[in-house]
C-alpha cells in the first residue's frame, strides 16, 4: 500500500507549518535552551532515525507518524544546517551550495537507481528510504537557503518571504497552466516550502528590531504545533472515513 498522503492544498499547508515549527523547535534547543548545534543535530537525527524505522516498519499511511517524520527531518535539517553554517563557520552561501549539491546527487541517485521521483506510487522500503532523505536533505538546504536570504543577501526576513512566495506562486501557476512535468514541480515545491518556513519561522521568533513579531521560539513552537496537530486530527479522522468505506465496498 502507498504510505504517503495525496498531494491536496492541505497537505502543503501541513507541510509549511511543518517546517515553521522545525525551524522554531531547532532553535529552541539549540539556542533557547543552550544545547549547542552539534549536541542538538546529534540528538534529533537519532529522533529522525527512531521515527524513520517506525514509518518503514508500518503497513499503510498514518498521518500522525508520517507528519512526525516530516517534523522530525526539520528540526534536525534546522540543527544540521546551523551547525554547518555557523559552528564550522562556512557561511550560509558556502554551506547553500553543499547542500544544493548533495540534494542534486540524492535525486539523480534516486532517478537513475527506480527509474522515476514519483512521489504517488512509493510502496517498497527502497523507494521509501531514498523518498525520507532526500526529504532530509532538503529540508536541510531550507534552512540554509533561509537564512542566507535574510541574513546574508539583504532582503531581510520579510524580503525573504516575500521572494519564496512569489517562487512558489510561479509554481502554482505552471502547476495549473502549463504541461511542466508535475513530478518537477512538486520537488521545487517542496524545497522552497522549507526556505519560506525558515523564513516565516525568523518573522515569529526574531525581535522588532531586526524585523520580527517576537513571539520567541518557545511561543512560536506552541502555535505551531496547534494548528498541526489540528491539521493532523482532521487528516485522521477523513483517513479512517476512507477505510471504514472501503471496508464496506469489500463487502
Amino acid at each position: 500500500m502507498n504510505k504517503l498522503p495525496q498531494i491536496t492544498a492541505l497537505f502543503w499547508i501541513m507541510k509549511i507549518c511543518a517546517t515553521t515549527l522545525g525551524e522554531t523547535a531547532g532553535d529552541l534547543l539549540s539556542m533557547t535552551l543552550n544545547v549547542g548545534y552539534a549536541v542538538s543535530s546529534t540528538i534529533l537525527i537519532g529522533v529522525f532515525l527512531a521515527t524513520l524505522v517506525t514509518q518503514l516498519v508500518s503497513k499503510c499511511y498514518n498521518p500522525l507518524l508520517y507528519w512526525t517524520v516530516i517534523l522530525s527531518t526539520s528540526t534536525a535539517g534546522t540543527t544540521m544546517s546551523d551547525y554547518i553554517d555557523r559552528t564550522l563557520k562556512l557561511g550560509y552561501a558556502t554551506g547553500s551550495m553543499i547542500l544544493i549539491t548533495l540534494l542534486l546527487i540524492m535525486l539523480a541517485f534516486w532517478r537513475f537507481s527506480v527509474g522515476s521521483l514519483s512521489v504517488t506510487n512509493v510502496k517498497t522500503p527502497q523507494v521509501e528510504i531514498l523518498y525520507w532523505t532526500t526529504i532530509l536533505f532538503s529540508n536541510t538546504l531550507g534552512t540554509a537557503l533561509g537564512d542566507f536570504l535574510a541574513d546574508t543577501s539583504g532582503l531581510g526576513f520579510v524580503g525573504g518571504a516575500l521572494l519564496i512566495s512569489g517562487l512558489l506562486a510561479l509554481v502554482l501557476a505552471a502547476h495549473y497552466f502549463t504541461l511542466f512535468s508535475q513530478v518537477i514541480l512538486f520537488w521545487i515545491a517542496f524545497v522552497l516550502t522549507r526556505p519560506f518556513g525558515a523564513t516565516f519561522g525568523d518573522i515569529l521568533t526574531k525581535s522588532h528590531a531586526k524585523g520580527g513579531l517576537a513571539y520567541g521560539t518557545i511561543g512560536s513552537s506552541i502555535v505551531l504545533v496547534s494548528i498541526l496537530g489540528v491539521c493532523i486530527l482532521f487528516t485522521t479522522l477523513k483517513q479512517r472515513r476512507l477505510s471504514v468505506a472501503r471496508l464496506s465496498n469489500d463487502e
